[in-house]
């Protein structure tokens, strides 16, 4: 029975439950959590997973394909295709720097063959895209300079996975263990072949997305059944996913893709909803398992060895992504954070060295060291992160600043805004051109900088922070402007504000109608979703268009607004029942074409043409003529 299914899963979520809320109350992250979680459980503390933690490893890899699917969702490809320079640069640099400074160290320190030395160099170039990302999102890094230069760097990785693993057949001495090679259906064809059905595989998503897939999930959607879309949101990337391990192409990399292409359609925000939560549940699992993967017995084997190279390892890639950090010119804090985030090695890693072993370009006792190295190495990130949190990055890249510390703020306004992108500096403009001075408060040291060039007054700091929420007057102020780029930071920093400033007035951005939901759980009325408004705006214009007066297509686009806000407050109620509101939100629907019908109708008159001249003077031509 301890080995049955029910068990085994009990085991791993109770792990979890148990693990990761004391590692948050520690102000760790639930990364650690996690790792921590999967130590204590494996084969070499307590014993309760025994050697399951391969085959779990298997299944949870797919929680990494899921994160880069949504990835792929979240951007816009020309955004993408604008980053390619990034792309191929920065992680060009790192991939190959990396791999020889690693080479060069390794063949003058520990003289192994140049097989398996340049093997282990290329297996630990790669960094851990599960970790890195998951640690940017949970900090709401993201969207910062820091973080669009470490997706650039892992998404390259990624990439690379696929040549280095056509490289290492190459560098076998012809001794191969060919019954544990796992082949792709094309493996056997010549080269040019294989390059283009792998070229032909990846424009096949590309049209399949576009002209096949988005017209089933518009067959799907009319059914109005929500656990037939969540199942055809996971057949999507299953299939693809699928697909790319045929011709030898890395699942993730096509998940990838498939939400690149899927990025604009109106399926984006239904598609992100439902496999969010598997996602979430399958990388948490991934993290158990490489903590429950680590082998204590090959450490405590040669455990200075080990320590030392780990430490030697993390050390010079840290150094090479900062010289890659300071040729793109980034600042001294957002480098600091870049470097000491992909300084570890990676989940692909373990592919490497595994496809090697099978090669015999390493033997078998090495490769199960360097194994270790790389789960050391990726358990250490979370806390080199913090300790750059904590200890460097608030003396070290803050005082590099010029002129002054941004978290030195010497004014005290009755507004504070935080964040000051597109969003919120529109507001502050509008503030300051109407003669209301504001505290600003940003995370993004790049754009910091960019805006104080610009002659604004900027604050650099991290607006979940009570400190500095203190320091930039919120005891005081009359007016808090929640404007964050980043959703999730966005209503902690309103759930910070309401827990500790409660006289404060908030106004807060919402993405969508989600965040408009959250945002009313939390007690805050007064939200706007960045769409509603201008895509009513441009359908004011689209009804003047169409003949409509000024006047009036005006005051439905009010109507409009109005309507949709009150729903929006009724729907809050049911968003935990997914099926509820569904019914419910056709229901608004209705109520709100039809009060809007009535409304046009009831009000058309001559008390209707205000401000309407020109339409008048129009009409009134056209009736002549």
């Amino acid at each position: 029975m301890a080995d049955g299914f029910f068990f085994q899963a009990i085991i791993y979520l109770l792990a979890a439950v148990v693990c990761v809320p004391i590692a948050k109350k520690l102000g760790l992250s639930s990364i650690l959590g996690y790792l921590f979680a999967g130590i204590i459980i494996g084969p070499y503390v307590l014993g309760l997973i025994g050697q399951e933690g391969q085959d779990i490893m298997h299944f949870a890899e797919f929680g990494v394909t899921m994160m880069l699917f949504l990835i792929g969702l979240e951007l816009d490809p020309y955004k993408f295709w604008r980053m390619r320079r990034i792309i191929i640069g920065m992680g060009l640099l790192q991939v190959l720097g990396t791999a020889a400074v690693l080479f060069i160290v390794c063949s003058l320190v520990l003289r192994w063959n140049w097989h398996a030395t340049l093997t282990i160099s290329l297996a630990l170039t790669l960094s851990s895209t599960a970790i890195v990302m998951q640690t940017l999102k949970e900090k709401g890094l993201t969207k910062t300079s820091m973080g669009r230069s470490s997706f650039a760097v892992l998404l390259f990785q990624d990439i690379a996975v696929i040549p280095i693993l056509a490289i290492l057949p190459l560098l076998a001495d012809g001794d191969i263990n060919n019954k544990n090679i796992s082949q792709s259906l094309i493996s056997n064809l010549d080269p040019w072949l294989q390059t283009g059905i792998v070229f032909g595989t990846i424009g096949l998503v590309y049209i399949g997305g576009r002209y096949i897939i988005i017209p089933l999930l518009h067959v799907v959607a009319k059914t109005r059944l929500q656990e037939l879309f969540t199942a055809s949101a996971l057949l999507l990337v299953m299939g693809v996913s699928y697909m790319m391990q045929l011709v030898g192409l890395s699942p993730a990399l096509g998940a990838f893709i498939a939400g690149l292409v899927l990025a604009n359609s109106e399926f984006r925000h239904e598609l992100e909803g439902d496999i969010a939560p598997f996602k979430g549940l399958l990388l948490g699992l991934f993290f158990i398992g490489v903590g429950a993967s680590i082998n204590f017995n090959i450490i405590a084997a040669d455990p200075i060895f080990i320590l030392i190279f780990s430490t030697i390892f993390n050390s010079l890639k840290f150094f090479v992504l900062l010289v890659v950090g300071k040729v793109y010119r980034k600042s001294s804090d957002q480098n600091l954070l870049f470097s000491f985030a992909l300084s570890q090695a990676g989940e692909f890693g373990f592919v490497i060295l595994g496809f090697a072993v099978q090669l015999n370009l390493l033997p078998t006792t090495l490769s199960n060291q360097m194994m270790a190295v790389i789960a050391i190495s990726m358990i250490g990130t979370p806390f080199l992160l913090l300790i750059n949190e904590k200890w460097i990055d608030p003396f070290f890249g803050v005082k590099e600043k010029p002129k002054e510390k941004y978290d030195n703020i010497e004014e005290q306004n009755d507004v504070v805004i935080a964040g000051f992108g597109n969003f919120g500096s529109t507001i502050g403009r509008l503030l300051k051109a109407n003669g209301i001075p504001a505290t600003v408060l940003d995370m993004d040291s790049d754009r910091v900088d960019s805006l104080r060039k610009l002659g604004f007054k900027v604050y650099y700091g991290d607006a979940s922070r009570l400190e500095l929420l203190k320091a930039a007057g919120c005891e005081n102020a009359k007016l808090f402007i929640a404007a964050i780029d980043n959703p999730r930071v966005n209503l902690q920093v309103v759930e910070m504000i309401k827990k500790h400033f409660p006289h404060l007035k908030i106004l807060a951005r919402a993405r969508n109608r989600n965040d408009a939901f959250e945002l009313v759980d939390m007690g805050v009325n007064d939200f706007y979703r960045e769409n509603l408004y201008s895509a009513v705006n441009l359908g004011v214009d689209a009804l003047v268009e169409m003949g409509h007066r000024r006047y009036t297509a005006t005051r439905q686009g009010q109507r409009f607004i109005r309507v949709d806000e009150e729903a929006t407050f009724r729907l809050a109620e049911k968003r935990h029942d997914k099926k509820a509101l569904l019914i419910s939100t056709l229901q608004e629907i209705e109520i709100q074409e039809q009060l809007i019908k009535s409304d046009l109708y009831n009000q058309l008159g001559a008390q209707d043409h205000a401000w309407e001249a020109d339409d008048i003077r129009r009409e009134q031509q056209q009736g002549e003529s």
